[in-house]
């Protein structure tokens, strides 16, 4: 597995079905998130079982991570067209409904490959390689600044990658660190020694 952190996100293009159903031979990452923060998100397959319930978790925060400047891109092996059938399975049958972000076809594992998080063959609960259930948090420049992975039977949290992103941007704003289980309204600390005297002092009984 490769650690991204801190490091440029691989770009990628490859084929897709848009937020608003729209299938496409060619979608750009870099284009796509020039300039903006980003969540590429990954998982095994469609018409599983735990990928729906991280899909549409992922598809009811998307007025937060709009709100937030965050693009959010899903990706697994499956194809664009598999996708579009899950998105026009309704929810009661399996399905994932019309999510509101774009979800990518990596249908020769490139990309998969690329963010270093391939689950080949025999290291899986399927037959063929997938990917983990991976989270990168991407910034404005295009640095992985997170990077999350759970085995397959473990679902991830998406409140996390909205708190991850607010520790970002509060970071970004206030030039100050975020100590543990920093939520958004929290004080930061001061990245010294007195900082973190101070913050100890009056925070750390709580932590």
């Amino acid at each position: 597995m490769s650690i991204l952190v801190g490091k440029k996100a691989p770009d990628f293009m490859a084929p897709a079905v848009l937020a608003d159903g729209q299938i496409v031979d060619s979608f750009s990452l870099s284009e796509t998130i020039k300039g903006k923060y980003a969540i590429v998100f990954f998982y095994p397959l469609d018409f599983t079982f735990v990928c729906p319930s991280e899909i549409i978790a992922m598809s009811h925060r998307m007025d937060k991570f709009r709100e937030m400047g965050v693009e959010v891109v899903g990706v697994s092996i499956d194809s664009h067209f598999t996708h579009n059938a899950w998105r026009n399975t309704p929810v009661e049958e399996g399905g994932i409904g019309p999510v509101e972000y774009t979800l990518v076809g990596d249908m020769d594992h490139s990309v998969a490959k690329a963010y270093g998080i391939e689950a080949e063959a025999g290291d899986s609960y399927y037959p063929v390689g997938v990917a983990m259930r991976a989270s990168f948090i991407i910034d404005q420049k295009g640095i992985v600044r997170s990077q999350i992975v759970n085995d397959e039977p473990i679902g991830r949290n998406m409140d996390e990658l909205v708190r991850i992103v607010d520790a970002l941007q509060f970071f970004e704003e206030h030039g100050q660190v975020c100590p543990a289980g920093w939520n958004k309204g929290d004080k930061g600390m001061v990245n010294t020694p007195e900082g973190v005297a101070s913050y100890l002092s009056e925070s750390g009984k709580a932590l």
